[in-house]
């Protein structure tokens, strides 16, 4: 009996994770390959020259590099908030004296033992606290990005010998990277809260996912110019800039 109640939840609920685990372990080899096919590559050469660009006149734009990192702070600041939002929420159920649990399982199909319902919340508590973890580390790198780009003074007795263009923007890139996988673990938490209503949402779910995320990383029309570009990959496979001090233009190399 205890098999015909849950096996609904082992089937469909791994292949939920499996999804999109697959799809991202494509997608981290398919940018590795092609950075300028997709829009990860695309916008980290872009952020990477915007840095240079920076940089180059930190006198004149120094208020817009304030002001563009503020408005990505505010992206991370608001899902922050709302992961830990979901984390309280799901402690309060977990710790409440109510019976709100019991409905919930009567209307849903699979597994209702006390077992299957603590594994439910704890594996959204886990999801949604490491969105909030690495959108906290975003913060914190982030800021100290937008102190380096200001930091760098065009007098040769202020400079730092470290603080050079390539590690600011390292610096900026791994901001990014890291509010990037907290975006995307916030998007698999939504699977894990339609778990609560039984195993077949977060199936389906997961599987409309999928080419929503695909048209959201995938650039087509780049595709046609693929053949006259390199796109074998540099030593880390991503996307270089790379800027001649002695002119205003910039080169991105892949």
């Amino acid at each position: 009996m205890a098999w015909s109640d849950s096996y609904l939840d082992v089937v469909l609920i791994p292949l939920a994770v499996l999804f999109p685990a697959v799809y991202h372990l494509w997608l981290w080899r398919a940018v590795r390959r092609s950075p300028l096919s997709f829009t990860i590559g695309i916008s980290a050469a872009a952020r990477r020259l915007w840095v240079f660009s920076m940089m180059k006149n930190n006198e004149k734009q120094a208020i817009l590099v304030v002001q563009s990192v503020r408005n990505v702070l505010m992206g991370s600041t608001l899902v922050a908030t709302t992961s830990i939002l979901f984390c309280t929420g799901v402690a309060a159920v977990l710790s409440s004296t109510y019976a709100v649990k019991k409905p919930l399982s009567d209307a849903a199909f699979g597994a209702h033992g006390e077992y299957m319902t603590a594994l439910k919340y704890a594996a959204i508590l886990a999801v949604f606290l490491l969105a909030f973890l690495c959108h906290s580390l975003a913060i914190c790198t982030l800021n100290q990005a937008s102190f380096l780009i200001n930091a760098l003074s065009p007098s040769p007795e202020l400079r730092l010998p470290a603080v050079t263009g390539d590690y600011v923007a390292d610096v900026m890139e791994r901001g990014f990277r890291l509010s990037l996988a907290g975006n995307r673990l916030f998007f698999a938490g939504a699977p894990l809260l339609l778990w609560i209503l039984g195993p077949i949402l977060p199936c389906l779910c997961s599987l409309v996912m999928i080419p929503v995320l695909y048209n959201m990383d995938v650039v087509e029309y780049y595709a046609e110019d693929e053949g006259s570009s390199n796109c074998g990959g540099g030593a880390n496979g991503g996307a270089a800039v790379v800027m001649d001090a002695g002119s205003d233009q910039s080169m991105v190399e892949v």
